[in-house]
């Protein structure tokens, strides 16, 4: 089997790895990560950049991937009020990687729909050789059921440019919660976009961690399931299964893997670099075979290995990309 990776993330070009998440994420799974802990932290960019790049071309599962950064956050002049330091990767960074290795990466742009330019920037970057877009609309505080949001939806919609649309909880940045919300999706859905829910709109609340491990579907979040039911209803909306193999996520692998019925609208993705564990981990898997995953050093084949337990190889999830990216 072998699949477009619809979900990574490049890095901010000056990261440097002060948050206490990204601390833990290095010490504990830098290695699982493919990546040198002493090296990512010592020539980070760099580092980082040669790694995915080195992990995609090696993979034995992925033909190419999809990257992009985030764009910062804007106030209503378009001005930058905060800029992450870890994942506000800007277009041009994505752009000058590309560039030197279009055999394995698909770039997607990240532009805040609240700057001036935004139409402008899409115009731009499209005609770069950008495929798709993708939106961390709960970092920016944006709620995109806001009428002024039309023209940039119908700038993707003349496109034909999907757009990914982050819905669910978020660990990484500072995130708005009531810019999680599955209603996120319903602007762009409308205009015609072909929209993208990441993360099987899973959410988890910190203090319930008993519903928050559970595999019992009765403890999933409503948003997962309102996001079955959309799936159905909406030709234009798929969903990605990027971290589903974070422990929070992991546990709605076998109940997904049964709603065959909406396997032609979901799209393979990691993640990357959100860290992931084979073993310790919500899902059902038997230990034995648990170690088996931990053995493999690629960290893309080892999530694909993962969800191939779960959507064999003949499973439309690792072809369904097709119907949305010319590549």
């Amino acid at each position: 089997m072998q699949t477009v990776d619809i979900h990574v993330h490049l890095l901010n070009s000056e990261v440097e790895f002060n948050r206490f998440y990204d601390k833990l994420a290095i010490r504990f799974f830098g290695k699982k990560l493919g990546i040198r802990p002493s090296e990512l932290l010592k020539n980070p960019y760099e580092t980082y950049t040669n790694t995915l790049v080195n992990m995609v071309r090696d993979s034995k599962h992925l033909r190419k991937t999809v990257l992009f950064g985030v764009d910062a956050r804007v106030d209503e002049l378009g001005r930058e009020i905060h800029k992450d330091l870890t994942v506000c990767a800007t277009n041009d960074d994505v752009l000058a990687l590309y560039e030197k290795n279009s055999d394995v990466i698909v770039p997607f742009f990240s532009i805040n729909p609240m700057r001036p330019d935004a139409v402008d920037l899409i115009d731009k970057y499209s005609e770069l050789g950008f495929k798709g877009a993708k939106f961390l609309q709960n970092y920016w505080g944006v709620d995109t059921r806001e009428d002024r949001y039309r023209p940039y939806f119908e700038k993707l919609k003349e496109k034909n440019i999907p757009l990914i649309v982050h819905i669910g909880s978020e660990s990484s940045v500072h995130s708005f919660k009531s810019c999680e919300a599955i209603e996120m999706l319903e602007h762009p859905l409308h205009v015609g976009v072909n929209v993208i829910a990441a993360h099987m709109a899973l959410s988890y609340h910190p203090l319930k961690l008993f519903k928050a491990f559970s595999k019992n579907p009765k403890h999933f979040n409503d948003e997962y399931f309102t996001l079955l039911e959309m799936l159905e209803k909406h030709d234009n909306l798929y969903a990605d299964i990027s971290a589903l193999l974070t422990p929070v996520r992991a546990k709605v692998l076998r109940h997904l893997s049964e709603q065959s019925h909406i396997h032609e609208k979901l799209l393979f993705g990691t993640d990357y670099p959100v860290p992931f564990t084979s073993f310790l981990n919500s899902y059902d898997l038997p230990y034995k075979k648990r170690f088996e995953l931990g053995k493999e050093q690629n960290p893309f084949d080892r999530y694909a290995k993962a969800i191939l337990e779960y959507f064999p190889k003949e499973n439309p999830i690792y072809i369904n990309y097709q119907k949305i990216l010319d590549i």
